[in-house]
C-alpha cells in the first residue's frame, strides 16, 4: 500500500490508498501523506521530552507547545499540498527538538548537578530492592527521598543508568547499581529480580499471561499495564510496602559499566581533546547512539565499535549502548582521554552536537567537515525527533539502521540522500571502510 488515510468524510471506502491509489480524494499524494506521518511521529517524540521539561521548568515549554499545535493543524485535511512547505514544517519540528533537548539538559544539570564519570556495578543486587526503568530523573529523586532509611536498595535499568553520574542523585547511598540491559529484557529480568519494578516512561513491555511478576510492577504517570499498580500523586507508600513484603534479591555477577560523560563534563576536557586531534592521537570521533530493539540486527553496532582503531573515540547515548557498553575501550594512548564517552539518556543526544559545535569553533571548521561520523540506531518516535533535530541543524552523512523506516518511501529517501547524504547501515566492516578516515602519514 503506497499510502493510507481515512481521517475525513471524503475518504474512499476502507481508506484512501486501500485499493492501490497513490492519491487521496482530497488531492494529498503518497509523498505528502508520508511526510505528514513523519510529522506525527516526530511530535510523539517531541512530546516525550516536552513532558519531562514541563515537570522541571513548566515556564519554558511555550515555543515547543506552539510547534506541536501548529504542526498538528498542518496535518488536517485540506491545509497544505506543497512539498517544500512540508519539508520546512518538519525542519521546524526538528528545531523544536533541538530546543527542548537543550532546555531539558540544562534543567537536569541545574537540579541534579553536572554528571561526572562513574563506574557502576552491574547485576550485583542484595536485599529488598526496587528496579527503576524509563527516563524520569525527577521521579527517581522523589523515590530516593521516600525510601531513605527504609531498608530498601534502588537499582536502575536501561535508560536510567546515567542517573548514577548526577551528584544530587548518587549522593543517596541506597542508589546501588544497574541491572539488565536495554528496555526489552524486562520479562526475563523481572522473573529473576524478586523485588518491585517501577516503569517511569515509555519502556514497558506487556507481560505475558504466564508472567509471575505483574503484581510487583508499579507504573508512573501515563504508563500502564493490566494488573499493574499506578503510583498516584508521587505517593510511594504502596510501592514501599510491597517491596518490603517481597523476598530478597541476590545477584552477584560483579560487572561494571561506565557512565556520566555529560557534554558539559566533556567540554572541560576540550583543551586536551583538541591537542590530541592536532597531534594526530585522535583520528576520528564516532557517534554510535540511538535506541535498541530486540533481534540480532542490533549486533551491527557492537561489531562496528569492536573494529574501530584505538585512535578513535566512541560517543554514545540512549539504550543502544547496551549492545557494547560492557567492553573496556581504554584510553587514547598518552592522553588520559577515555575512548568511550556515555553522554547519557536519549534526550542527552544534544550533547554530541554541543561537542561538535565546540570543536568546530576551536578548529574553525564546519561541523560536516569535522572528523566525526554518526551511526544511529532507531526504534521508535523519540529517535525520529532526534533525527529531525540533526537535519534541522544541517548535519549530513548520517548512517541509520539497523532497518530502514517503513514510513519513508523511495521519493522521500532519495530527497534525504540528495539533501543530507543519508545512508542506511549495511555490513559493519564494509561501512567502517567507508567511514574511517585514513591515518595521516
Amino acid at each position: 500500500m503506497s499510502m493510507f488515510c481515512y481521517q475525513c468524510e471524503m475518504s474512499a471506502p476502507n481508506g484512501c490508498g486501500f485499493s492501490g491509489a497513490s492519491t487521496g480524494t482530497c488531492g494529498k499524494d503518497e509523498n505528502l501523506a508520508r511526510l505528514q506521518d513523519i510529522m506525527i511521529f516526530g511530535l510523539k517524540g517531541l512530546s516525550a521530552y516536552r513532558e519531562h521539561l514541563n515537570e522541571l521548568k513548566p515556564n519554558q515549554t511555550k515555543n515547543v507547545d506552539d510547534v506541536i499545535s501548529e504542526t498538528l493543524y498542518f496535518t488536517l485535511t485540506n491545509v497544505n499540498f506543497n512539498f517544500n512547505d512540508h519539508i520546512n514544517q518538519l525542519m521546524k519540528v526538528g528545531s523544536a527538538g533541538v530546543e527542548v533537548m537543550d532546555k531539558l539538559s540544562n534543567a537536569h544539570t541545574n537540579k541534579f548537578g553536572i554528571p561526572s564519570p562513574v563506574k557502576v556495578s552491574q547485576n550485583v543486587v542484595e536485599g529488598k530492592a526496587i528496579l527503576v526503568t524509563g527516563h524520569n530523573l525527577d521521579m527517581l529523586e522523589k523515590l530516593l527521598i521516600a525510601t531513605q532509611d527504609k531498608g530498601i536498595n534502588i537499582y536502575t535499568h536501561s535508560e536510567m543508568l546515567p542517573a548514577h553520574g548526577y551528584p544530587e542523585l548518587k549522593k543517596y547511598p541506597h542508589l546501588r547499581g544497574n541491572v539488565g540491559k536495554a528496555w526489552f529484557d524486562q520479562a526475563k529480568l523481572m522473573e529473576k529480580f524478586k523485588g518491585t519494578f517501577v516503569v517511569s516512561t515509555n519502556c514497558i513491555v506487556p507481560p505475558k499471561k504466564s508472567a509471575t511478576y505483574v503484581d510487583r510492577v508499579f507504573t508512573y504517570k501515563i504508563v500502564g499495564i493490566e494488573g499493574g499498580t499506578a503510583i498516584v500523586d508521587d505517593n510511594f507508600d504502596e510501592l514501599i510496602e510491597k517491596t518490603l513484603q517481597c523476598e530478597d534479591t541476590n545477584m552477584q555477577e560483579n560487572l561494571t559499566l561506565t557512565t556520566g560523560h555529560h557534554y558539559k563534563t566533556i567540554l572541560t576536557l576540550a583543551p586536551q581533546i583538541l591537542k590530541a586531534v592536532e597531534e594526530g592521537k585522535i583520528r576520528q570521533f564516532f557517534v554510535v547512539a540511538g535506541c535498541d530493539a530486540p533481534g540480532s540486527a542490533g549486533n551491527y553496532y557492537r561489531e562496528l565499535v569492536e573494529n574501530l582503531p584505538e585512535d578513535c573515540v566512541i560517543i554514545t547515548s540512549s539504550c543502544g549502548k547496551f549492545r557494547f557498553n560492557d567492553i573496556d575501550f581504554g584510553e587514547i594512548e598518552g592522553t588520559g582521554i577515555p575512548r568511550y564517552l556515555d553522554l547519557g539518556q536519549c534526550n542527552d543526544s544534544n550533547g554530541a552536537v554541543e561537542i561538535a559545535k565546540a570543536v568546530s569553533s576551536a578548529l574553525n571548521t564546519p561541523i560536516n567537515d569535522l572528523p566525526i561520523s554518526i551511526v544511529l540506531s532507531w526504534m521508535e518516535q523519540k529517535a525520529v525527533i532526534i533525527l529531525l533535530a540533526l537535519f534541522s541543524l544541517g548535519v549530513k552523512d548520517i548512517y541509520l539502521g539497523p532497518k530502514p523506516p517503513q514510513f519513508v518511501n523511495e521519493d522521500i529517501f532519495n530527497f534525504l540522500v540528495e539533501n543530507f547524504n543519508l545512508h542506511l547501515t549495511g555490513d559493519a566492516k564494509e561501512d567502517l571502510k567507508k567511514l574511517l578516515i585514513e591515518k595521516a602519514a
